[in-house]
């Protein structure tokens, strides 16, 4: 079947009543998976869809979706799946999958190389940053035409911890359901038991205070599988396991609002180094005592600065050709008009 085939089959089940005459409602959800360049999204994003094909490398933003039926006989769900290439290099490009028309059953999938730490923070940081500020554009805009959607979405977020919980004033919820996914553990597990407590309690402390799941994983199908169960809750409406991994020395597993402040501990720095930071906000501070033991990348060097046409994936003979004769006749256009220049005289006045 083709993309319209399918489209028009469920616009005809959504019509269609059930058994029992009550129309059967098909729930769509999108989810952007974004991260460190190289980190795994598109693995992730085939194994979650049962999909045995091998990955390329996502040079900008590609798309693609799944469907699941909720029981049997019943008309499938559907996912749109979205990925962000190129690491932090194409940040503009995360306006285009969230729109006021889908943010109510949006989803964001943040994907961290834990084999690369120096990089990690400013991965972190200007992807979330970017994506939270286009989302709080998008609420500020539906705000005045559509407040119930605003506050319905706010009020999930608030939810994603128990108003018992004892951390409920003290953490920032991202504006939409996050996921954090801490890639290639089979090669952070070789690391240094120091290093790897840092950057575990960092990644707990910054996935709770957003109100997000956090989960460490690998090739390995059982690590797959766990990051499959938290994306399937996002992006099919599963139930979300409620079992819980928060040993240093393991894979981390944590659903939104297991975890609490008093079980990560403060950020592990000494007491002389500590007392020395100055920060404004608990993040910033965790920042800091992060980029102290791996000072981070410029975000700079993190660009890509690779360019598409010369990506063998996408190459297509006749526009190759026809770009090289462009080329060429450009390059010819520069020689004569320089050629130009230099005949004409000026009068010195």
């Amino acid at each position: 079947d083709t993309l319209w085939d399918i489209a028009r089959a469920e616009v005809e089940k959504r019509e269609s009543p059930d058994d029992d005459g009550k129309r059967v409602e098909v729930w769509e959800r999108s989810v952007l998976f974004m991260g460190s360049k190289t980190g795994g999204k598109t693995t992730i994003i085939l194994r979650c869809l049962e999909r045995e094909e091998i990955p390329k490398p996502t040079l900008a933003l590609e798309y693609t979706f799944g469907r699941r039926a909720r029981r049997q006989n019943a008309p499938k769900d559907i996912a749109h799946f979205w990925e962000i290439g190129g690491g932090t290099s194409l940040l503009e490009l995360i306006r285009i999958p969230i729109t006021s028309n889908n943010i109510r059953s949006f989803a964001v999938v943040l994907v961290l190389d834990l084999s690369k730490p120096n990089e990690l923070w400013t991965t972190m940081e200007n992807l979330l940053q970017a994506t939270r500020n286009h989302v709080r554009k998008i609420l500020d805009k539906l705000e005045k035409t559509n407040p119930e959607v605003v506050t319905e979405i706010k009020q999930k977020m608030q939810n994603s911890l128990q108003r018992d919980h004892p951390d409920y004033d003290l953490v920032d919820p991202f504006p939409i359901p996050l996921v954090i996914i801490g890639s290639k553990y089979d090669i952070f597990h070789e690391f240094d038991s120091e290093m790897r407590k840092i950057i575990s309690k960092t990644l707990r402390f910054v996935s709770h205070y957003y109100g997000a799941s956090l989960v460490f994983t690998s090739k390995s199908e059982a690590l797959l599988l766990k990051a499959r169960i938290l994306i399937n809750h996002l992006a099919f409406g599963y139930d979300r396991s409620k079992s819980v991994s928060v040993d240093h020395s393991k894979p981390l597993f944590i659903p939104a609002g297991l975890d609490s402040l008093s079980q990560i501990g403060p950020p592990p720095t000494s007491d002389s180094d500590f007392g020395k930071m100055r920060a404004s906000t608990p993040l910033e501070l965790w920042k800091k005592v992060f980029e102290k033991t791996f000072p981070p990348k410029s975000f700079c060097d993190l660009r890509d600065t690779k360019d598409p046409a010369q990506d063998s994936q996408y190459a297509e003979y006749e526009v190759d050709v026809m770009r090289a004769q462009k080329n060429q006749e450009l390059e010819q256009y520069k020689r004569n008009a320089s050629k130009s220049w230099k005949e004409m005289g000026f009068d010195p006045d």
